[in-house]
């Protein structure tokens, strides 16, 4: 049985952020719903609700949705049209396919002045005579019935003969009436049947033939053949007998009836129990892998099935594996240890030896964003750990020689000698002269000598200064 719960109804309101109080649509079809409730109060903006496709067998708590415009029940149980006077805004109602026969309840429609369409076929009121022309004369605010439209003069013929009309609706209500009373004492009669029948199968020995058997089952207990009698026969004819019986479910006739729906669904209900009963006997606990033996010796374990690759260098082990690409890193749990690591992939364990010993301190973990790769660099131990200072001493000891071999090199200066006797080019060294560097003066006035100046001497050859 479905019931309407708020999470139900969260879960069919994703087009409005799972929001239920604004909620204008709602559609909750072929959900096994079997009475409908709290919709009037968590959703009072409805505006369109869909119910088809269940086991409705009332219309109630619809009253207080006044804005709702448009209701569908088609496929339902329901057999009396009822509780939609507050519905104010409704237009469009579709009843197809219920047991409505109480056709004189249509009258509850009358408020609902903005009532447009309204569909009642496959109900058994639709196979009245004179049907259409009574829900015509009844309401005179519809303008489709069932698909088709109404016409005015169908309208004003409906009216006229509505006086003789609704006395022949009232008796074959009555028969209708008489013969649902009926099938309601059988459908009764023969669930309480089933229900003893069940109760003898659950107890097989409620009739006290157990107690009278003892002295032969013990006897047949003393044998062996019965001690080692399988189980597999067992299963084969309860299966066997399950499917005849499902067979037998299946092809007996029965009308259509609001029980033989529930009837049906009952069955369908105690099929899917069966099966997972059945699934869980055939499922067989694993025992937890061994990933570290009792000698304390760790194993090589690739249960989730991945690629991976070891690269094994002198100063560290680098670890690739091939993680799925959109998994999330919360599912994937890294350990690593001195002798081998270990990675959890949602709940998988992959574990594997290392060839050599790590520092899983200085170890790390990263996972690639362009292809989800998970890679895990775990520096060697070496011998760091035993002589970690005397190794970073030597360490220190050769770059200073190489600073001091540099230093020397700069400061000495190797110049090329050439001699000019036992060779015919000129000296090299002596090509570019190095310019001394004189400190500049400030420029001072130069004095211009006159004529009148006693060292003053005129060389004609001297062009004037001008």
């Amino acid at each position: 049985m479905g019931w309407i719960t708020e999470d139900l109804i969260r879960r069919n309101a994703e087009h409005n952020d799972c929001v239920i109080f604004s909620l204008e649509e709602l559609s909750l079809h072929q959900q096994e719903i079997e009475r409908l409730e709290h919709i009037d109060k968590w959703c009072r903006d409805l505006k369109i609700l869909y119910l088809q496709n269940n086991l409705i067998g009332k219309i109630e708590n619809v009253s207080k949705l006044k804005k709702l415009e448009y209701l569908n029940l088609a496929l339902n149980n329901i057999e009396k049209i009822e509780n939609l006077e507050g519905c104010e805004e409704l237009a469009k109602l579709d009843l197809t396919v219920n047991f409505i026969g109480e056709l004189s309840s249509i009258k509850t429609l009358k408020h609902n002045i903005h009532l447009k369409e309204l569909f009642l076929m496959g109900n058994p009121c639709a196979s009245f005579d004179h049907y259409r022309e009574f829900v015509v004369a009844t309401l005179p605010q519809l303008k489709w019935l069932d698909g088709k439209e109404i016409e005015p003069s169908e309208r004003i013929k409906a009216l006229q003969d509505y006086s003789v009309i609704e006395p022949q609706i009232r008796e074959q209500e009555k028969d209708h009436c008489l013969k649902r009373a009926k099938l309601k004492e059988e459908a009764q009669r023969k669930h309480q049947e089933e229900d003893k029948n069940e109760d003898k199968r659950s107890n097989p020995g409620s009739d006290g033939r157990r107690y009278a058997d003892i002295d032969a089952t013990l006897s047949s207990l003393e044998s062996k053949d019965h001690l080692q009698a399988p189980d597999t026969q067992e299963y084969n004819t309860k299966k066997l007998d399950k499917s005849e019986d499902d067979l037998e479910f299946w092809n007996k006739p029965c009308l259509f009836t609001p029980e033989s729906r529930l009837e049906t669904l009952r069955h369908m209900e105690k099929q899917r129990k069966n099966q997972e009963k059945l699934s869980e006997k055939k499922k067989k606990v694993k025992p937890p892998r061994t990933l570290i033996t009792e000698n304390g010796k760790a194993l090589n374990v690739n249960e989730p099935k991945i690629d991976f690759s070891l690269n094994d260098n002198e100063k560290q082990i680098i670890l690739d594996l091939a993680v799925y690409r959109y998994m999330d890193t919360s599912l994937i749990d890294v350990d690593v240890q001195p002798t081998y690591v270990r990675v959890m992939i949602k709940g998988k364990p992959f574990q594997l030896v290392l060839p050599a010993e790590v520092k899983p301190d200085s170890s790390s973990a990263k996972r690639s964003q362009t292809t989800g790769h998970l890679v895990i660099c775990m520096p060697k131990v070496g011998e760091v750990i035993t002589g970690g200072q005397r190794a970073f001493k030597s360490m220190k000891t050769t770059s200073d020689r190489s600073r001091e071999q540099t230093n020397a090199r700069s400061k000495h200066m190797e110049k090329l000698e050439v001699d000019p006797s036992k060779h015919s080019f000129p000296d090299v060294t002596n090509i570019v002269q190095e310019k001394k560097r004189t400190p500049r003066r400030r420029s001072e006035p130069k004095i211009i000598p006159s004529e009148e100046d006693p060292a003053f001497e005129d060389n004609p050859e001297v062009p004037p200064l001008i």
